[in-house]
């Protein structure tokens, strides 16, 4: 990258003449702004320092991610890469964390894009330039907003081009021009150093603060109101899209935070048994049951994950509420263990025995349920598919690349973050279950903060059971439609 670039420009736009590139390159006011450090400036460079004293030194880079293409000359919205928020706050495209060795620690150096250049015609002329995206920061005042040294961007060319083999480690994938740059050290098995980083970053995030737990629980809160928001748009007597239920939540995670934090799963009959349905081009229909699998995402980027399976004619079919009942009968189970020290693995066994045990009861287990839980059967995930849950936070499946013996062959640790949400699914096609199954799917899913004693459910606004399903599906269709805000 260069520092006069060629301006970032599309087939479709017009010529301009000499008489208005002169005139566009004058009578501009250079305004600027009063910033002061954000409140949480202290605590992303705490993060720092943790990282720092896991690597001594040693270089590490830490890309953000660059904008991608949505169609043709169109982006999908930007969002940060996680571990750079985690240790920046920053939310801006294409900047790089560069953290070099001095002394007994690092010093943290942020490469941004800075504001666009009254010297050349790219604010005017370019997709990347102010008039078309709006004012940056200098490159001082993000460093006042942020707590930390700043530098252009395009010096990270030279920045990285310095960095030593065999003592760089850098988070890839995120940003190809950075891979390119610092080619993984030859000598080392092919990207052990670099997967190192990752997942110490990862088990870093296992723990959250007091600030981290009030991030998500402003999450989850607007989540509560969003699945509100959908309820109140669903009737009992005739069908309507699922995707203007995905549109009704959608609304409420724009207006009360940054965005919906995953793509939205509404499942309407059927299409319930579909693990990631985003399609959400159905239609619900009285009789059946309707899965909402959704969450919104803060303005910090942290996120909620929550699931509701609620009757869309008001009331569950004896049959329905017996599935319903085993499925929150195995996510009480899973909760009720969840306490420091518990084992991850505990928990999903805990909760899969009860839906083994279920299947039994309902009569679709080919073999008894001691024999399904045998590690070496294990027949009854045919019908349940997934794990009881994952870690919570600035990712919907956060501390993705912590190792196995602190994640999913670990314990649980006093303030980790995680979903429990156990299901059931009998595909339409599923010719070993009673016709009256098939096509049916059900999850529950709250969102469980781990203290000393014990689950703490902050996602307990939405009730569970079926009679309180039931009954709040009621009270808010009687409240009727509001908009967020109103």
């Amino acid at each position: 990258m260069t520092e006069q670039e060629a301006p970032k420009t599309e087939s479709h736009d017009p010529d301009f003449p000499d008489a208005l590139l002169q005139f566009m390159r004058s009578g501009w006011r250079d305004d600027s702004l009063t910033v002061a450090a954000q409140p949480e400036a202290e605590r992303y460079a705490a993060r720092r320092s943790a990282l720092s004293a896991a690597f001594p030194g040693e270089t590490l880079v830490i890309p953000t991610g660059r904008e991608k293409v949505r169609a043709n000359d169109t982006d999908h919205p930007f969002r940060p890469g996680s571990d750079f928020v985690y240790l920046t706050g920053d939310h801006d495209p294409d900047s790089v964390l560069i953290m070099r060795p001095v002394g007994d620690g690092h010093d943290a150096v942020l490469y941004t894009r800075p504001r666009s250049s009254r010297e050349t015609d790219e604010f005017f002329r370019s997709r990347d330039g102010e008039l078309w995206v709006g004012r940056r920061h200098t490159l001082a005042e993000k460093a006042a907003l942020l707590g930390i040294e700043t530098a252009p961007l395009h010096d990270s060319d030279r920045a990285l081009a310095d960095c030593a083999p065999g003592r760089t480690r850098v988070l890839r994938r995120f940003d190809p021009r950075v891979d390119a740059a610092v080619r993984p050290w030859e000598a080392d098995k092919p990207g052990d150093r670099d997967r190192e980083l990752a997942w110490v970053i990862s088990e870093l995030k296992l723990v959250k603060d007091e600030w981290e737990i009030g991030q998500l629980q402003a999450a989850i809160d607007a989540t509560v109101l969003g699945f509100e928001d959908a309820a109140r748009i669903i009737p009992a007597d005739r069908g309507v899209s699922e995707r203007l239920i995905e549109g009704v939540f959608g609304l409420r995670a724009r207006h009360d935070g940054n965005n919906v934090g995953y793509g939205s799963i509404v499942g309407a009959g059927s299409h319930a048994t579909i693990l990631h349905w985003v399609r959400n081009n159905g239609v619900t229909r009285p009789g059946e049951l309707l899965l909402m699998d959704m969450g919104v995402e803060g303005d910090h980027l942290y996120t909620a994950d929550i699931t509701r399976t609620v009757p869309v004619s008001g009331t569950f079919t004896p049959l329905q509420r017996q599935v319903y009942d085993i499925v929150h009968a195995s996510q009480q189970a899973g909760i009720d263990l969840i306490k420091p020290g518990v084992k991850f693995k505990d928990v999903h066994e805990t909760c899969m025995r009860v839906l083994a045990d279920g299947l039994a009861d309902l009569g679709v287990l080919p073999v008894s349920a001691d024999e399904a839980m045998d590690p070496q059967s294990t027949v009854y995930r045919r019908w349940t598919l997934h794990g009881f849950g994952h870690m919570l936070g600035l990712d919907v499946h956060d501390c993705a690349h912590a190792r196995k013996e602190s994640y999913r062959d670990g314990e649980l640790g006093e303030n980790f973050v995680l979903t429990v949400e156990p299901g059931l699914y009998f595909q339409p096609e599923d010719d070993l279950v009673p016709a009256e199954l098939r096509g049916l799917g059900i999850r529950i899913e709250d969102d469980i903060l781990v203290t000393a004693e014990g689950a703490v459910n902050l996602s307990a606004g939405l009730p569970r059971s079926s009679a309180e399903v039931e009954s709040w599906l009621a009270a808010q269709r009687e409240a009727g439609p509001r908009f967020p805000g109103a």
